[in-house]
């Protein structure tokens, strides 16, 4: 192609030339001659610059240059770079024909003949005011960030790279950490943890969960450049660049050494006060529990004491005043088991309406003879799994508040009755009233507070209610009050039926009328008065008893060759073997030999009952012992063994 023709010579040639150039509005193209004349003119020039075509033909491009521009010969310079490096690109300030500045983006290219001569230039402007525009508001944005950033002093804000390396710092982090910025970019932010928490891993973990996550925050001890501690809150998000990609990490942390302090301190003070309050409610319970103990074994004693001298006649009487007392006492016992949570649950299915049957003469001794017992079960009442004596116990301190309740006399009611839900029972619902003096809302709210007790001291050990509210929450079921001054007092106590089945009580019952086959029992005991009760009652009934005072003792015993039908023995003992110990052993080396464990109370009873050892509660009475010995040994029914295996005939101490 000739030199000509690249120039778009001819008539065809230049008319397409012509038609594209001035078809171009965005761009300003046109043409200098050698001294920079204009010699061309644009529809895009037009627009950008202001001036027409017959304006600016054969002026000189300078004047589009700002005066500052102009006074260091910047046009020159322009023309002499691109003639002698072939181009001259540029942004700058230029100037519109009615004086207004536009961000120009320039581009000139030498124009030379075929012979390489130089005859002119080639200008192409492109105004990028908006552009410009666009980078310097966030020029300024990023400006007013960094400033809000630096002036931030209660919090490191800073960042890091992918790998963990601080690339920026503030004033906070300077202040909190120590580090001025020259001493800290570039370095791994892992320098702030504890040496422990480096050998851990933590940086890294931290950086991993926030990676994955998008954030993590955490608390943890600090280090500054000092080498000093401080509790920080810490906050690391991701930072991931438009295509998804992890760039680094923005990290915040503040120090709140003082709130932890703060904290602490209220904790303490809390605790303090906690143990005040214990200190002065423990004051209270023991109190009251020391009086009725006092009672109780003044009642124990003079009985005893008149029984030495008593007529015959008189004897039976005395001895039922001492057993009702200590009847009395182990019901108290319990109660401060049921509230403490130490109580040992054996829960059995129960025909509610059949056990408060055998509880009517045990709740009229409870209450007086002014009060009149109403009995209004529902027929069918769906059957319930529960601690039997846990059961009994609730009711006979629902009794003794209603005694209370009603100085005067009245009328104390149990009704029964069957929830349904659907076509199904889901609960049964004993409501326990009485016609007495109510509670105010004040008494009301604190009723099941413990060792809360409007009675006199003595009076109330303020265990009753909490045991009956216990009670229910351990039966996985619920207890709700109504009462009003004057008006008397519902609690109502909702039980979840059961599907399973129960033992018949001709089943799970031993005539003790009848007497059994000799038993050969080795019992292993370590309180020698107790030792000496349970050996006379079972040695009365026909059995043999031989008696160890500790495990390791029973142990050498049942190695020899005198066997034995069952082992009686205490759960809590003195030395290396406890009672459950002992059981596991004997499980172990003579698994056809039964074991039946008695305690009081001791955090092995759970496991025991767990592995399926048989449990009595201390203390028993003679039938009970019995009763649990021979079932044990037979083995009948040995999942419905109760707390006290017989149920209760006596009354329960007062709440």
């Amino acid at each position: 192609m000739t030199a000509e023709h690249s120039a778009g010579a001819g008539p065809f040639g230049e008319d397409r030339f012509r038609l594209l150039i001035q078809a171009v509005t965005d761009y300003a193209i046109y043409m200098l001659d050698r001294t920079g004349v204009v010699v061309s003119w644009n529809p895009g020039a037009e627009r950008f610059k202001g001036y027409a075509e017959a304006e600016i033909i054969g002026q000189h491009f300078s004047r589009f240059y700002t005066d500052e521009d102009r006074a260091t010969d910047l046009p020159r310079r322009a023309l002499a770079t691109a003639a002698t490096e072939g181009r001259f690109e540029q942004e700058g300030w230029r100037v519109r024909k009615d004086g207004t500045r536009m961000w120009a983006h320039v581009v000139i290219d030498p124009i030379r003949d075929a012979s390489g001569t130089l005859i002119g230039f080639a200008k192409i402007t492109r105004d990028i005011s908006a552009r410009l525009a666009a980078q310097e508001a966030l020029r300024a944005s990023e400006e007013r960030f960094r400033i809000l950033v630096q002036g931030v002093t209660d919090y490191a804000i800073f960042m890091l790279d992918a790998d963990g390396i601080v690339t920026n710092w503030n004033s906070g982090a300077a202040r909190i950490k120590g580090y001025s910025e020259a001493e800290i970019v570039g370095q791994h932010f892992s320098r702030f943890y504890t040496e422990g928490d480096r050998a851990a891993g933590l940086p890294a973990r931290a950086l991993a969960t926030a990676a994955r996550e998008g954030r993590y925050e955490a608390e943890g001890w600090r280090l500054r450049k000092d080498g000093t501690r401080f509790w920080a809150s810490v906050v690391i998000d991701a930072i991931r660049n438009e295509a998804g990609e992890l760039v680094g990490y923005a990290k915040v942390t503040r120090d709140i050494t003082e709130r932890r302090k703060s904290q602490e301190d209220l904790e303490k003070t809390r605790a303090s006060l906690f143990q005040a309050q214990k200190l002065e409610a423990l004051g209270g319970l023991s109190s009251g529990i020391a009086h009725d103990f006092n009672n109780l074994l003044t009642v124990v004693l003079g009985n005893l004491d008149l029984l030495r001298r008593a007529p015959e006649e008189h004897r039976p009487r005395l001895i039922d005043n001492a057993i009702q007392a200590v009847e009395q006492g182990r019901r108290l016992t319990q109660q401060l088991l049921a509230f403490g949570r130490r109580h040992v649950l054996q829960a059995e299915v129960v025909d509610v309406n059949r056990l408060i049957r055998g509880m009517d003469d045990m709740l009229k001794q409870s209450l007086r003879g002014d009060i009149h017992v109403v009995l209004d079960l529902a027929d069918g009442a769906c059957p319930v799994e529960v601690d039997v004596t846990q059961l009994q116990t609730a009711l006979i301190n629902l009794a003794v508040n209603a005694r209370d309740a009603m100085p005067k006399g009245g009328e104390f009611r149990i009704r029964t009755e069957t929830v349904t839900g659907g076509s199904e029972a889901v609960s049964v619902e004993i409501a326990v009233s009485d016609t007495g003096h109510g509670m105010s809302p004040e008494v009301l709210a604190r009723a099941f507070e413990p060792f809360f007790s409007t009675k006199d001291v003595g009076k109330g050990t303020g265990l009753g209610l909490p045991q009956v509210y216990g009670f229910a929450q351990q039966a996985k079921g619920s207890l709700r009050v109504a009462s009003e001054v004057d008006q008397g007092t519902t609690f109502t106590i909702a039980l979840p039926c059961t599907s399973a089945r129960g033992a018949e009580a001709a089943e799970a019952g031993l005539n003790l009328g009848e007497v059994p086959r000799p038993l050969r029992i080795l019992l292993v005991e370590d309180n020698a008065q107790v030792a000496e009760v349970a050996g006379a009652v079972l040695t009365e009934r026909g059995h043999a008893v031989t008696a160890t005072g500790d495990a390791l003792e029973a142990l050498r015993v049942l190695a020899t060759d005198q066997p034995f039908d069952l082992v009686l023995s205490d759960l809590i003992m003195p030395g290396g073997l406890s009672g459950f110990d002992l059981a596991q052993r004997v499980r172990s080396r003579w698994p056809a030999l039964p074991v039946l464990l008695a305690t009081g109370y001791s955090d092995q009873a759970a496991k025991a009952l767990g592995d399926g050892f048989p449990l009595i509660s201390k203390p028993y009475e003679p039938a009970a012992l019995l009763l649990a010995v021979e079932r044990a040994a037979a083995p009948i029914a040995v999942s419905a063994l109760q707390d006290n295996v017989v149920p209760l005939s006596r009354s329960a101490g007062e709440r």
